[in-house]
């Protein structure tokens, strides 16, 4: 036998995987059945936590307090994550660009 010259058939009755993509104009799409590439903004996030005793959180001033001032700063609350004893306040805000980090100094004069 020469297994140069070996050629495999396909099963007769045997289903195809995928049914073939019907095209009306004979066109054939070089992009059938591909997901079209939709990714996410480029929105990256910063993380900071704070650490608060129940007590803290239930008291209905600390929080409030805490959640504000990281506001005023840019950060919004994610997440509280039980900790026992504790709860971890996970903050975020979305990374600042290296010229928006930098910012220091006066503002140019408005040209009048």
């Amino acid at each position: 036998m020469d297994l140069t010259d070996v050629r495999l058939e396909e099963d007769p009755d045997e289903e195809p995987d995928e049914p073939a993509p019907a095209h009306p104009d004979g066109a054939r799409s070089s992009a059938a059945g591909l997901v079209p590439a939709v990714g996410l903004p480029s929105r990256e996030w910063e993380f900071s936590t704070k650490v608060l005793s129940v007590a803290q959180v239930a008291d209905g001033v600390t929080l409030v307090k805490t959640l504000h001032e990281a506001g005023a700063d840019g950060w919004e609350l994610a997440s509280v994550v039980d900790g026992g004893d504790k709860r971890v306040i996970l903050m975020r805000r979305p990374k600042r660009t290296a010229r928006e980090s930098r910012r220091v100094g006066f503002a140019p004069p408005a040209s009048s």
